[in-house]
């Protein structure tokens, strides 16, 4: 089942999560000095002729086209992924820790060729008719550019070939009217940024800020590569311990492990996501945002939205089968819980990198209207249940070819955060 995230631009919901700032994670005091230095001209003339060179930069334009803060505000513009020219990556450490075992052989027999055409057509149809719909919705749709990943290309430190462009929002977040680029934990994904960047770029000019996290060497160094992975009741020994196929050798991390309400990000300790990541993104947003780590009873943790999806002002849903170790402090702030019915897709499906809890991974179009594959007819009457929420249902026949996470990044919309603090 391929399945849809976006980070949609908008100001409410940070006041529920006011007593959640005073409880996770460190909260910056200081900020970032910014110092400017200039050097003195020769002659008068050579001071006139930079003149335009050294005036200052013009402050962010009102109407610029990126400003997000929330996971449901109302929905303007989106990056909607290709799952053209889609590859399998091949069979590496990292790739093997996020896969279950009954996948890999498929990984071992297809890394660095194309997935199947039969998934990858039934792929690209269903986003196009994604696409459709949020176009009717009055929705602006963007796609990044397509690229063949079956090209191989070296690095020092490494080989490999590509993934897709299938889910902007792994590579992507936006925080406020500022665009910033993950670093990723794949080596598959090292280029995927490519696909965005004459997007990007184009926002960018248009006003917006772009940061692009320091990019990860994927040495040896970053990956266990003794990590010891055979089984489920293997993972699950793992998750509790602590221990992920990922190091600490330097920053790494998935957009899609963080989560936005506001002043407020939650992002989880993942296989792809490493505590330097986060603290990466912790310093680059201080003090204006605070970043909290939260975890779950989840066996193999990577991107956090089919775990702990925020669709509202003080409003998640939880996954009862990865239940949340600090969820006590959300109900004591006041936020609704909602535990999400079992998904129906089948046991056979093959969902070579995802779980069937896709299902919650809706995408929301603002407070009052959400996208829902129509085969997951538990979750739509769940949604019909809160007051006033209207569904839309994109028919998925082939659920997907490539079972992805999430494949929707929104750049939009011109509001301001609600302070949590």
């Amino acid at each position: 089942m391929l399945r849809v995230r976006c980070l949609r631009g908008g100001s409410r919901g940070a006041e529920a999560v006011h007593y959640i700032g005073s409880r996770l994670g460190r909260t910056f005091t200081g900020w970032v000095q910014r110092t400017f230095q200039s050097t003195q001209a020769a002659t008068a003339s050579s001071r006139n002729s930079c003149a335009a060179d050294d005036k200052a930069t013009e402050p962010l334009p009102k109407d610029c086209p990126v400003s997000s803060y929330n996971e449901w505000d109302p929905l303007e513009e989106v990056i909607v992924g290709r799952a053209e020219n889609a590859c399998v990556p091949p069979f590496t450490v990292e790739v093997k820790a996020n896969t279950y075992e009954k996948y890999w052989s498929f990984y071992q027999k297809h890394g660095g060729h194309y997935f199947p055409k039969d998934h990858l057509k039934k792929a690209v149809a269903e986003i196009e008719e994604m696409c459709n719909i949020l176009k009717m919705e009055g929705v602006t749709v963007r796609r990044p550019d397509p690229i063949d990943w079956s090209l191989k290309y070296k690095t020092p430190d490494f080989e490999s070939t590509g993934l897709y462009s299938a889910m902007p929002r792994d590579i992507l977040i936006v925080v406020g009217n500022e665009i910033i680029e993950a670093p990723m934990a794949w080596r598959a994904r090292f280029f995927e940024y490519r696909a965005y960047r004459s997007i990007i770029k184009d926002y960018f000019h248009r006003g917006a800020k772009w940061t692009t996290a320091p990019k990860p060497t994927m040495a040896d160094e970053l990956y266990d590569q003794a990590y010891p992975i055979h089984s489920v009741e293997d993972r699950h020994k793992l998750a509790a311990q602590g221990k992920f196929v990922t190091t600490e050798f330097e920053p790494c991390f998935d957009a899609a492990d963080f989560i936005r309400a506001g002043r407020d990000i939650f992002a989880q300790r993942s296989q792809v996501t490493n505590y330097l990541g986060i603290e990466w993104m912790r310093r680059h947003l201080a003090p204006d945002y605070r970043v909290h780590i939260i975890s779950f009873k989840d066996p193999n943790p990577m991107h956090i939205d089919a775990t702990f999806n925020i669709i509202g002002p003080g409003l998640v849903l939880s996954n009862p089968d990865r239940p949340c170790h600090q969820i006590d402090l959300f109900k004591k702030a006041g936020w609704t819980i909602i535990t999400p019915p079992i998904p129906v897709i089948p046991d056979d499906h093959p969902l070579w990198m995802s779980s069937k809890w896709l299902s919650m991974n809706v995408l929301m179009l603002d407070e009052k209207r959400v996208m829902v594959d129509a085969n997951e007819v538990p979750i739509q009457k769940m949604f019909e249940k809160l007051d006033g929420v209207s569904l839309l249902l994109p028919r998925l026949e082939g659920n997907g070819a490539i079972s992805a996470h999430r494949n929707l990044c929104l750049l939009g919309s011109g509001n301001s955060p609600a302070s949590a603090s």
